[in-house]
């Protein structure tokens, strides 16, 4: 598994705990609007050793309540179990931010008991995944992580919301498809940094519209909330 970055204190990676973020490099995904390019095309940042990583965290035990994993897309590595399995046994909470494209893996994680908060990616209505990711996606598998995810405790699915590629009758759609889910969040999209170096300046939404796409899909979900704003 390659790592490719550390946050080292996050206050709002997992709900109400001190964490730190665990970057992974590669996805299976090209999403042009993707903030973190890097993680996806490597431009040279160095890697950072795994051994480097899990002396951070033991040198935090006691300070920090949990470890987030995120991409790039992590379940990619076969040997994220295994990686995870080491910061279990630190004592530490994990959150695993996933794109469900590996059901296998996320099955395997929730039985071992190696996740205990999982953040699921929706980048679309079902129908219109290979719009966005720009690649051929396993739609049975994203439905199998999704109907996987809603069986635990402790999960949330999120979208990042682009002008031109969301719109009214996509938030209906995808209110439909996960109706009865716990957390649903509205992410703002910042067009900083993105893999399509087109995406890079590109207008968000304004407050009122997301405001407008929450109140649609706030009757599908016991929660839903913007973040970004």
């Amino acid at each position: 598994m390659i790592i490719k970055g550390l946050q080292k204190l996050t206050v709002i990676d997992y709900p109400d705990k001190l964490a730190c973020t665990i970057f992974t490099f590669g996805c299976n995904f090209h999403c042009s609007y993707c903030h973190n390019p890097e993680l996806v095309i490597n431009n040279g940042r160095p890697e950072i050793k795994e051994d480097v990583t899990l002396n951070f965290l033991r040198d935090r035990k006691g300070f920090l309540d949990a470890v987030c994993i995120t991409g790039g897309e992590p379940t990619i590595n076969k040997d994220l179990p295994v990686f995870i399995s080491k910061i279990k046994e630190m004592g530490f909470l994990v959150k695993l931010d996933t794109n469900g494209t590996n059901p296998e893996m996320l099955k395997s994680l929730i039985e071992k008991k190696l996740v205990d908060y999982i953040a699921m990616d929706i980048k679309a209505p079902l129908e219109l995944y290979e719009n966005i990711t720009n690649v051929k996606v396993n739609k049975n598998d994203i439905q199998k992580s999704i109907d996987l995810i809603k069986k635990i405790k402790n999960y949330e699915f999120r979208i990042t919301v682009v002008p031109d590629l969301f719109n009214e009758k996509h938030a209906k759609l995808i209110g439909e498809w996960l109706k009865g889910s716990k957390k649903f969040y509205i992410q703002q999209f910042r067009g900083i940094k993105t893999l399509d170096k087109n995406f890079v300046n590109k207008k968000p939404f304004s407050e009122e519209e997301l405001i407008k796409f929450c109140n649609i899909l706030k009757p599908y979900f016991e929660t839903c909330k913007i973040r970004g704003i």
